[in-house]
């Protein structure tokens, strides 16, 4: 699981977006920045026992917040806020998990209307994976039409890559589609490792094994 969007980019910043113009890396240290909460949040995901991984996101969320708010042009660091929000979503569970879970997918429809390719198109996979993954009207906004939209345009963007393969592996599961499901969880264990990624990559393609077998006993 993982409110209206608040205007975060200029008519000309748009249009430099739309015409693919590069953003200047050496201003601003991103890289570092984003870094940082991206290896605190897979230690979270993947390194941290179950009974204090919602501690450990509630401990990232501030400084997911304080990136987004020092680079607020940067899709990149609005799709890290809305990850480390919705984890603190998928932690925390019941009806307390919606309002992270609606922050989460601002900052990725944000970060869509920036750049919809930014790393490798992780907003459309991340909002695929939350509208799955969140209850439907008219509890909240969950829909399954519009996760498989999403994860169809990740997989467009990104077609080898573990995360979006991943999730839509999962939806095909949930809705009984076992042999595409099986396709898509096993092009995701042929994703090229991702450098600096180590951790998420290690504790991904444990999901990634594990939904896998499930999948193969429903197979004939």
């Amino acid at each position: 699981m993982n409110p209206s969007i608040a205007a975060r980019v200029s008519v000309a910043l748009a249009c430099l977006v739309a015409a693919g113009a590069p953003f200047a890396r050496a201003e601003d240290g991103l890289d570092a920045d984003l870094a940082a909460v991206r290896d605190a949040w897979a230690v979270a995901s993947y390194r941290t026992p179950e009974d204090r991984r919602l501690a450990a996101f509630e401990e990232l969320r501030p400084e997911a917040a304080a990136l987004s708010a020092k680079y607020p042009r940067r899709p990149e660091a609005l799709i890290w806020e809305g990850i480390v929000l919705s984890s603190c979503a998928g932690a925390r569970g019941g009806l307390g998990a919606l309002g992270p879970a609606r922050e989460a997918k601002a900052r990725f429809e944000a970060a869509l209307v920036l750049d919809e390719n930014a790393l490798g198109g992780a907003a459309h996979t991340s909002l695929g994976a939350l509208y799955h993954k969140v209850p439907g009207f008219p509890i909240a906004f969950g829909s399954d039409a519009k996760a498989r939209a999403h994860l169809e345009k990740a997989l467009e963007i990104n077609p080898n890559a573990i995360d979006p393969n991943y999730f839509y592996g999962e939806l095909l599961f949930d809705e009984g589609d076992y042999a595409r499901a099986l396709e898509h969880l096993e092009r995701a264990l042929r994703a090229p490792p991702r450098p600096g990624r180590e951790v998420a990559d290690e504790g991904r393609r444990r999901q990634v094994e594990a939904l896998l077998a499930k999948t193969r006993q429903k197979i004939p």
